[in-house]
Parts: structure tokens; C-alpha cells; sequence
């Protein structure tokens, strides 16, 4: 027993728990799950932003985003005792949101419309492949262009045809042709027209300019002919006189600043 006295002291060590003892937690795991979370959304959002269009964007904006705001509608336990709470600003707000997003639509589709039916019209009127107008010499007279107001078509006098007799507004065969021509085309849709009567400019020299009277007569000698030819008079809304105001031609003695424009109105 005395040999053992001054040995050393012999310690046990327990452990007590589970295998973790050797880690340090499981709250690295918890930050990388936070990290692959975030990438993924990163990502994702990247994919939306280049997979998406400028209004598909704005409806995802829209959807996560509501403009309409709605508040307790009664109770108690509100602020106000058990009165109904004031939300008309918001809700205003809201609707007034949503009607100004619709009639934004509504205006897109129908000018999208629009346009779509504009360019048929342009291709029967002036395409390689039109039924109703396949001479040549027609097709020079006739130019088309889009305007805010709608479809502008220009029947032109050229140098070696007219479309009226002189300086009167007696029509020639080519603008009896074009009449029929446009008739024929505009019966098949159904907004409104207006007729525009442009003539050149005239010698200051004389003592009463004929430019007024003559392109007010001229535009409704093309009233007539479309009349005449079955197209329906109440869809025309207007029929103005511009005489020599407009030109297209930098010398407004050119011949063709002689002209009348038919607009299919939007």
C-alpha cells in the first residue's frame, strides 16, 4: 500500500451526449442554406428578366405590388371603437389604378386593331397582289402613310395624268377608276372617312384665287363619285377644303400639290 502513495492520480474523463461534441453546431449549415436560397433566387430572377417581355414585367410588378389597399371593416378592437374605418382614399386609388390600367389595354388593343386592319387596306390598295387595282398607272397616283389621325391615301395628280380635267373639277377616267377602286376597299371595313381637297398655288397676279373654291370642289366631286359607286355617305364625316395651305412640293406651283386625301379615321 505505501508503494502506491506516491504514484500519480489516474483521471477518467465522461462525456457525456451525443457525437457533436467534436463540431461546432449546426449553425454554418442554417447561414449555407440562407446563401443557396438567396443564389437561387438571384438566378431566378435573372432568368425572369431576360425571358420576359416589358408588359409581362409589368404585370409580375403589378401582381406583387397591389395598388389596392383594404382596412379592418369593423370591430372593436380597431382604433376607432367599433366604427368602420375610412379606406375610400385607398380604394380610390386602387380602382381609379386598375381603370387607368384597363383603358391603357383597351386603347393598345384597339390601335394594335387598327393598325392591323390599315395595312390590309394599304396592301388591297397599293400590294403587287391587289384584285381591284392591277394597272400600273393607277398605282402611281395612290400613296399611303399612318397618322395619329388614322390611314392617310393620297390620290395625286401626276404631270402626264391628272386626275381632274384642267383646272376644274370635272374628274378625269383615272379618278372615275380610283372612286371605284377606293369604294370597293373601304366598303369592306367600317370606320368613318374624311375627304381633304389640296390644289397648287396660283399666280398672286390674278384678282380672285381660285384655290378655295376649287378644293372644295374637288373634294366633294370625289364625295360624289363614291356615292355614285355604292359606298355608304354616312360613314363620311367631313369633307374639308385646304387650298393651297399644305403643299407637299417645295415649289407650290408643282402640279403635285394637286391632290385629294381620303383618311380612314381610328
Amino acid at each position: 500500500m505505501a508503494g502506491h502513495g506516491g504514484g500519480a492520480p489516474i483521471i477518467i474523463k465522461r462525456v457525456q451526449g451525443g457525437g457533436e461534441a467534436g463540431h461546432h453546431g449546426g449553425a454554418w449549415k442554417v447561414a449555407y442554406a440562407d446563401f443557396v436560397t438567396a443564389m437561387m433566387a438571384f438566378f431566378l430572377l435573372m432568368w425572369l428578366l431576360n425571358a420576359t417581355t416589358e408588359k409581362q414585367r409589368q404585370g409580375l410588378a403589378d401582381y406583387f405590388n397591389p395598388t389596392i389597399v383594404q382596412s379592418p371593416a369593423s370591430g372593436s378592437d380597431g382604433p376607432f371603437g367599433g366604427e368602420v374605418q375610412d379606406s375610400d382614399t385607398n380604394t380610390g386609388q386602387g380602382a381609379g389604378a386598375s381603370r387607368d390600367t384597363l383603358m391603357a389595354q383597351a386603347r393598345e388593343g384597339q390601335q394594335s386593331g387598327f393598325e392591323e386592319m390599315a395595312r390590309s387596306v394599304q396592301n388591297q390598295l397599293t400590294g403587287s397582289g391587289a384584285e381591284s387595282m392591277q394597272k400600273v398607272n393607277l398605282l402611281r397616283h395612290v400613296v399611303t402613310r399612318m397618322t395619329d389621325e388614322g390611314l392617310v391615301i393620297e390620290l395625286t395628280d401626276l404631270m402626264d395624268e391628272p386626275l381632274f380635267v384642267g383646272d376644274s373639277a370635272q374628274p378625269t377616267p383615272a379618278m372615275k377608276e380610283l372612286a371605284e377602286v377606293l369604294s370597293g376597299v373601304l366598303g369592306r371595313v367600317k370606320n368613318e372617312i374624311a375627304l381633304a381637297g389640296h390644289v397648287r398655288a396660283y399666280p398672286e397676279m390674278l384678282i380672285q384665287s381660285p384655290v378655295w373654291a376649287l378644293s372644295d370642289a374637288r373634294a366633294h366631286a370625289l364625295r360624289n363619285l363614291l356615292d355614285g359607286s355604292g359606298f355608304d355617305g354616312t360613314r363620311i364625316q367631313r369633307v374639308t377644303a385646304y387650298a393651297d395651305r399644305r403643299n407637299r412640293s417645295v415649289n407650290p406651283m408643282d402640279p403635285n400639290n394637286n391632290r385629294i386625301e381620303v383618311i380612314l379615321l381610328r
